[in-house]
């Protein structure tokens, strides 16, 4: 029986439930909370992290179980715990403020609030002794000085209004080559020549950066450009950040030289990953991304997927018997004992356990110091010898591992997230054609339709057969972007159908009329003092980038001009920001090369037409979208295009295309 219990105990979000038996009296984020801090006049400490967050437990054990430090947050607080993957927008807003105040910003997020939730003070993680003093410190000043402390948080919460709110920049919609050829130049000299991304520590490996750096060296023909992506996901494959034996990458790597990671697995990394392997396996046909993306599937089907509702799970936690990354980690007395002589030496070398794979007091993480085909020829031996070797190894590794504690599991489901995964599962089935593949897609995304959708709106977070919290821009945005790719993949209409449907509700209940940008929250379910905007892109791609990219291609696919429009005021508004701060706003520059560049509707018709689709899209094609369909259509670019006992291919832009032709080899020469 445990000693405390909050009003955690009733939440659904495992990192919620990890606090429920805290001495802490913690609230959960709602409009009843809200209230209560009104009503009793006490400013509401608002404390943001998520299940997988390393520092997040730390603080928890050192603070939050200390029945000194509960008391004196519960005298003078009301304490309110949030799960920053189940309210992105509490997030963003307090992140912000929190950012404005110190400069930096991180999880776990403790921000500080007047009874009428505007911030005035707010930090990350602190130090048991250090924490304690903060909230006397901030107790006294409220009973002290409210006067200042209000005065402080009018200008603080105007900040943080201020902080990403875009206005309508009246100049001409006009996009240049020159302006992205300029940021990507000024962005070279970040680059890292040896381990490939930035020269820095940490280093994420912020997959929307590399779609477009893909997409932009092919449309400009940037060979050293597309080596750096070569290299950066070479190395990040050959890495310690990618798990060898499981597959699936962690969040970030600790070092320069993506050897040692923060161990835990987030859905959103791995389901975009999927998408940048994939169509870098198509520019590259590097076998090893290729094995990166089947194991990465299996990975996330074995130990991420509800068979039952079809969802896939947030993310696995970096620790697993209070330590961080015990799971994933070896000793060479443990793979000595489970292998023979020859399987040993196989691995010390291919993974090496010696002083390059060794991380601390004896442990090794596994990793690669090449590709493949170098070990092959280093060994004298085939790539596939080497593969059949690695695979073998990898089994009898996995099995051992699974004996061990394993990691725990935010098992809660996420409709942006869950739409990024069928989006990367989608890329993954048209680069490979590998049905397992879609079918995965497909159920993942009935479980969209069937469970997260309720007449063309959105909820937000699934767990245990329930549907819960209105949903984000990010959730209309990904799961639109989702749908358009399954429409491309299957040439079903219904997918359009969803898509369009979809987007007519976020222009009715987030989009500011004025500028043309969206909110984060619905205008119908906002208890934020102030109205959010996020166009930044960063590990996740912005819900205003994601949204201007489909606005775009719906315009195409169903010749809409106003949603063209959109698209394009939306990209002019930020597009100062896009050439001086490319890091920041990728996506962004990946839509704007779909303005500068040649872009190519592709529309196949007739009964070959799945056959067809499938040779085209064997072949790396940026700046193009598909549709097809083997019968009469009345969509756009299909519509009386359908001839008895033909199949053919129409290469078009703006809807001007050129002759029909039979074979994928006319089309791509057309494409160019």
């Amino acid at each position: 029986m445990a000693k405390h219990t909050n009003d955690l105990i009733n939440e659904s979000s495992p990192y919620l439930l990890q606090h429920a038996h805290n001495p802490v009296n913690w609230k959960s984020w709602n409009d009843e909370t809200l209230e209560l801090a009104k009503k009793e006049n006490k400013p509401l400490l608002i404390s943001i992290g998520y299940s997988s967050c390393h520092w997040c437990h730390v603080m928890e054990h050192e603070s939050f179980e200390d029945e000194q430090v509960a008391k004196v947050m519960n005298d003078n607080f009301i304490c309110v715990k949030v799960d920053r993957e189940e309210h992105p927008d509490v997030d963003h807003l307090y992140m912000d403020a929190v950012q404005l105040v110190s400069g930096q910003g991180g999880w776990p997020l403790n921000c500080f609030a007047l009874p009428d939730s505007r911030p005035f003070y707010g930090g990350t993680y602190f130090p048991k002794e250090h924490w304690i003093n903060v909230l006397n410190k901030v107790a006294s000043e409220f009973g002290q000085n409210r006067e200042q402390l209000e005065e402080f948080a009018t200008k603080l919460t105007q900040g943080v209004k201020a902080a990403g709110m875009v206005e309508m920049n009246p100049a001409d919609p006009l996009f240049h080559k020159e302006s992205i050829e300029a940021m990507v130049q000024r962005w070279r000299a970040k680059f890292d020549p040896v381990w490939g991304g930035e020269k820095q520590a940490p280093k994420f490996p912020m997959p929307i950066n590399y779609q477009f750096f893909l997409h932009y060296a092919e449309l400009a023909s940037d060979n050293e450009l597309k080596k750096h992506v070569h290299n950066t996901l070479s190395k990040m494959a050959q890495g310690g950040i990618y798990d060898q034996v499981g597959g699936g990458f962690a969040r970030y790597s600790v070092d320069e030289t993506w050897k040692v990671p923060h161990f835990e697995k987030m859905l959103y990394d791995n389901g975009q990953l999927l998408s940048l392997f994939s169509k870098a396996w198509l520019s590259f046909q590097n076998p090893d991304f290729k094995k990166v993306i089947y194991q990465t599937v299996d990975f996330l089907e074995l130990e991420m997927f509800d068979t039952k509702s079809g969802a896939f799970y947030s993310a696995l936690d970096a620790d697993s018997e209070g330590e961080e990354g015990k799971y994933y980690i070896w000793t060479e007395v443990e793979i000595k004992k489970l292998l023979s002589a020859d399987e040993f030496e196989f691995a010390k070398t291919y993974y090496n356990i010696n002083e390059r794979g060794h991380w601390e007091d004896g442990n090794f993480i596994l990793l690669r110091a090449g590709s493949d085909q170098d070990f092959a020829n280093e060994q004298g031996i085939t790539l596939n010898e080497v593969q059949q070797k690695a695979t073998d190894l990898n089994e009898k590794l996995l099995a051992e591992r699974e004996k061990r504690e394993k990691p725990g599991l935010d098992d809660k489901s996420l409709t942006s997230w869950n739409a990024m995964t069928t989006s990367g599962l989608v890329d993954a089935y048209t680069a490979f054609d590998e049905k397992h593949f879609l079918d995965l897609a497909l159920k993942n995304s009935t479980f969209l339709l069937n469970q997260m959708n309720d007449d063309d709106s959105l909820w937000h977070s699934y767990k245990n057969g329930k549907s819960r919290i209105v949903g984000y821009l990010e959730d209309y945005a990904f799961t639109i972007e989702a749908f358009i790719k399954l429409h491309e993949a299957t040439f079903e209409e219904k997918w359009l159908h969803h898509a369009k449907s979809l987007t007519q509700y976020a222009l009715r209940n987030f989009q500011n009329k004025e500028t043309g940008m969206f909110y984060v929250n619905d205008s119908n379910q906002n208890n934020l003092v102030v109205q959010k905007m996020e166009t930044q892109d960063n590990v996740i791609p912005a819900g205003n980038s994601t949204m201007a990219h489909n606005l775009y291609k719906l315009g195409k696919l169903l010749d809409n001009g106003i949603y063209r429009t959109m698209a394009e005021t939306m990209l002019n508004n930020v597009q100062n920001e896009v050439v001086k701060y490319g890091g920041a706003y990728s996506n962004w520059a990946l839509l704007m090369t779909q303005f500068v560049f040649p872009f190519n509707e592709i529309a196949i018709t007739g009964e070959k037409s799945h056959e067809l689709r499938k040779k085209i899209t064997q072949h790396f094609l940026p700046n193009c979208l598909i549709t097809g369909s083997e019968e009469k259509s009345d969509l756009p670019l299909l519509r009386d295009r359908l001839v008895e006992g033909k199949s053919f291919i129409y290469v078009c832009r703006d809807f001007t295309c050129k002759l029909p032709v039979e074979k994928v080899e006319e089309a791509l020469e057309q494409i160019g």
